[in-house]
């Protein structure tokens, strides 16, 4: 399978949610660690189709949000819905809260998958092993039918020919890839991107982007965390721009980069740019 090529994502389109099911909503989200607030009261949406991409300096709290969203870290209040479901809490007796209902949080973690800037692919398994690991042993799929679509996924992301092949023996770039494999192989109705491409040297970094660019023109509901502000201008629908663990200012990519509000978000691409 030829490896994917560098091309620079189109823009997607259509920011209209009129008559757009959500697909993430966010009402007040807090999250505390100890005496320190990093994030301060978040409301948000994302809606089925849309790439949201979330921006921000360092310590603003993006990757905290991505990582409330699927339980990663428990918030302290506020509430998270997934495609129409409210996860449930229940007082932690500390003066936050907690889930209340395992059950729930693991079937809810089945409509979301996470991509990390780390990669985390399991080091035993060759890259079908980790593609099938969690359709097989965790939702119980047949391991044919999810071999089957695994070397599909594989094909998808120009690694097929690593199939039989151990994370260690693979570039940044390709073990990303895979983890995206990975993720997608749960069939998820929304994925979740923590700056995918920060580990990554920089000749490695489109790769990346194409495949994750792909993904955004097939209509796939997103939330992208990134520090490349020309793919997430050319990608998302909505941008998102985080301060000090609030929404600051948020709007669609050209309005947004070409005309911003805020004196920090002005700041902020200045120094990025």
């Amino acid at each position: 399978m030829k490896e994917p090529t560098a091309q620079p994502a189109k823009s997607i389109v259509n920011s209209d949610h009129e008559g757009l099911t959500k697909a993430i909503e966010i009402r007040d989200l807090h999250k505390s660690f100890g005496d320190l607030e990093v994030l301060k009261g978040i409301s948000l949406d994302a809606h089925e189709g849309e790439v949201v991409a979330i921006i921000g300096a360092s310590g603003s709290g993006k990757s905290t949000l991505l990582r409330c969203i699927n339980m990663l870290e428990t918030p302290t209040r506020g509430t998270i819905t997934v495609h129409g479901e409210t996860i449930e809490m229940k007082s932690d007796g500390q003066g936050g809260q907690k889930p209340a209902n395992k059950a729930q949080i693991q079937r809810i973690r089945t409509r979301l998958a996470m991509v990390f800037q780390s990669f985390n692919l399991w080091p035993h398994l060759t890259l079908l092993g980790n593609v099938i690991e969690i359709p097989v042993h965790v939702l119980g799929r047949p391991k044919a039918e999810a071999i089957e679509a695994a070397d599909g996924l594989l094909h998808r992301v120009g690694l097929y020919d690593k199939r039989e092949v151990y994370p260690a023996f693979l570039s940044d770039g390709q073990q990303q890839r895979a983890a995206i494999a990975r993720a997608l192989a749960i069939q998820p109705k929304v994925m979740l991107f923590d700056e995918p491409t920060s580990a990554l040297d920089p000749e490695l970094v489109s790769e990346v982007l194409t495949v994750i660019g792909d993904l955004a023109r097939e209509g796939r509901t997103m939330m992208l965390v990134t520090h490349e502000m020309k793919f997430a201008r050319e990608v998302a629908n909505r941008i998102v721009f985080l301060q000090n663990g609030m929404v600051e200012e948020q709007g669609e990519p050209e309005e947004l980069f070409s005309a911003p509000k805020s004196e920090h978000l002005k700041r902020f691409i200045s120094s990025v740019s």
